[in-house]
């Protein structure tokens, strides 16, 4: 078998065999095959795109290119959950101790933040003492004990992916359907829970700006989730504004925390309720009526609160930083972000929003750049409020002074005010099965 014919038959349109796919990602994880023709596989594939057989070979091969999780022991209890990501979005800090306190095995390998978007493991580890590594026999025995565990992504766990993505990064090819939903999937497959539920973002400050693209990219994941044997669900939620008040590490872990002790009820409530309430339909055949009102009551009881604490304290972390959250390091410098007139907030944009806390020193601008814990941004008013001139739509935070000019000034720039209120907007647009 040669490279080049596989090239040519993608060029011109062929399916691809599983022999030809699976040479493919051998070659090219162990470096027989050079960047050259797997850049021209890939943008063969960008232009005449794969069949739903091709990518769920394709990321099978992907998911077998390295180190695999076994979660047999747990059988159809296990489950993941993963967010194509967004601003202010700490659903796994508030939906695994819920579904784990409801009898569900989490398993979860989450990764850290770049550019305008956060990472679940930065903010954990603004929690003192959280251990985001740990040895395989340490992570299923906590999830045997606690139900559930969180950490970084580790090992050797999709090496193909990992070559796959950087290439395509620099050859243009990474807005290509069956890639994306490959490079997704196959660390979800490759990390073996039986059910994954999707939160799949939208709007200014996701991946897919778009309904239609997110709805495309939503179906095609539970398809190739399903196809490789997983019970796969997706929802399709907003991502034109932040989620909930908080962004910035420890601040989501403190408004996560909120959340799970029942004293805010707000958007990131909501969403963290149905995608629960997805999982355990999954994982337990519950009706969708069921599923919410289990999920509700372990929030309201502080089943799910007490799961968090128990949760924390088996990875390491100071549980007296959960139990009181005044006990988190607060930034020496704040700044309040004023009105600049009256009227309503008429639209966000998420992406800006999420570079200002990389400005604060919350995020990072490339990988080896180091975070502060406590940077971030507290949001008083989101697309729909009303403000007055002076009335205060935010509070930046920061350890370094000389960035507030700058953020205020990115801040400024992603709220637009009218004098007409826009029309509500669902926070969940769609549920995918």
């Amino acid at each position: 078998m040669r490279m080049y014919d596989i090239i040519e038959n993608k060029r011109n349109g062929k399916e691809l065999s599983k022999e030809e796919i699976e040479f493919f990602i051998k070659g090219y994880t162990d470096g027989s095959i050079p960047d050259y023709q797997a850049s021209a596989l890939c943008m063969a594939v960008y232009f005449n795109g794969m069949t739903e057989k091709e990518t769920v070979i394709l990321t099978e091969a992907m998911a077998n290119s390295g180190d695999t999780v076994d979660l047999s022991m747990f059988g159809a209890l296990s489950a993941d959950k993963h967010s194509t990501g967004g601003v202010g979005d700490k659903t796994s800090l508030v939906v695994a101790p819920i579904v784990a306190s409801l009898g569900c095995k989490i398993t979860k390998m989450s990764g850290r933040g770049l550019g305008h978007t956060g990472g679940t493991v930065d903010k954990l580890e603004s929690i003192p003492g959280y251990k985001t590594t740990l040895s395989g026999d340490e992570f299923i025995s906590q999830v045997e004990k606690v139900g559930m565990a969180v950490i970084g992504q580790s090992g050797n766990l999709t090496p193909a992916d990992k070559k796959l993505y950087a290439l395509r990064d620099v050859t243009a090819t990474v807005d290509s359907i069956p890639l994306i939903v490959s490079s997704i999937m196959s660390k979800k497959i490759a990390a073996g829970s039986h059910n994954i539920v999707l939160d799949v973002k939208c709007g200014s400050g996701a991946f897919m700006k778009t309904i239609d693209d997110a709805e495309i990219l939503a179906n095609e994941m539970v398809k190739i989730g399903k196809g490789c044997g997983r019970n796969t669900a997706a929802l399709i939620t907003d991502m034109d504004m932040p989620l909930g008040s908080a962004v910035g590490n420890s601040l989501e872990v403190i408004e996560a925390v909120k959340v799970l002790k029942g004293e805010v009820k707000n958007d990131l409530r909501e969403v963290c309720v149905a995608l629960s309430a997805e999982l355990i339909s999954l994982v337990f055949s519950l009706s969708h009526r069921e599923a919410l009102e289990k999920v509700n009551d372990a929030l309201d009881s502080g089943k799910a609160f007490e799961k968090m604490k128990e949760w924390i304290s088996a990875q390491g972390g100071d549980v007296s930083f959960i139990e009181n959250t005044d006990n988190f390091p607060k930034a020496e410098y704040e700044f309040d972000v004023l009105a600049d007139g009256d009227g309503y907030i008429s639209s966000m944009d998420t992406e800006k929003i999420g570079l200002t806390s990389v400005i604060l020193g919350a995020g990072r601008e490339f990988k080896e750049d180091s975070i502060d814990f406590s940077a971030g941004i507290m949001i008083y008013k989101k697309t729909g409020d009303k403000t007055d001139k002076g009335e205060k739509m935010a509070t930046l935070f920061t350890n370094n002074k000389l960035s507030f000019e700058e953020a205020e000034k990115m801040y400024r720039s992603a709220v637009c005010l009218s004098s007409v209120k826009p029309e509500n907007k669902p926070l969940i647009y769609k549920c995918v099965r």
